[in-house]
């Protein structure tokens, strides 16, 4: 049962976080025009495949990063939840750039960066992989995880696959209302980390 908790906890975080809709309203604005669905789908697929390699690597060297810094969990804790509330904050205001054109790149080239990294996979997954690795007390906390992950990265390339129908059916106003929405949920994770963290460290000083 608890699995099951901390499943659906991690599940809802990386999904808030990564904002699947939001970002493939944003991958519409960098690609071309005219593409197509066969060209879309080998986007989707190259940036799917560049988040999930990035969430292992992340998933194992996060520690090693962490001790060559010398950075504590609960402060990585306070400035990934600051991170997060930034992000947040972007999303509710739609102050997020919606129009990043990359001159002279193909469609394919967009499909890891931007669009896989900085934009699906960035900071706010970084630090939140990290946190909930440093959570995890068994193997099993580690597998939820990653399924956790390997879930939201089939919802992202569904989702990017299709963003050409989601686009017509949602409208910009439909997918603006989602990402708002995602904002709210993404802020209320960054207090928890936030507060979590600042008390965490107090009882280290008193």
């Amino acid at each position: 049962m608890e699995f099951i908790s901390s499943f659906l906890q991690q599940a809802i975080t990386f999904f808030a976080i990564m904002d699947p809709i939001g970002i493939s309203a944003l991958a519409l604005s960098l690609l071309s025009t005219n593409i197509t669905k066969t060209e879309i789908t080998t986007v989707a697929r190259k940036s799917t495949l560049t988040i999930i390699i990035a969430f292992f690597v992340v998933l194992i060297t996060g520690d090693l990063i962490l001790k060559i810094f010398g950075i504590d969990e609960n402060s990585l804790k306070v400035m990934g939840g600051i991170v997060l509330i930034l992000m947040a904050i972007s999303m509710v205001n739609g102050s997020a750039e919606k129009n990043q054109k990359q001159i002279g790149k193909n469609n394919e080239e967009l499909s890891v960066i931007p669009i896989g990294i900085p934009i699906a996979f960035g900071t706010g997954l970084f630090t939140t992989i990290i946190i909930f690795k440093h959570q995890a007390e068994t193997f099993l906390d580690i597998l939820s995880i990653t399924f956790a992950f390997c879930i939201n990265a089939l919802i992202f390339f569904l989702i990017l696959k299709n963003s050409i129908y989601i686009k017509k059916y949602l409208g910009l106003t439909g997918q603006n209302i989602i990402t708002k929405l995602m904002g709210l949920i993404v802020g209320a994770i960054a207090v928890q980390f936030i507060v979590s963290g600042i008390v965490t460290l107090a009882k280290g000083y008193i």
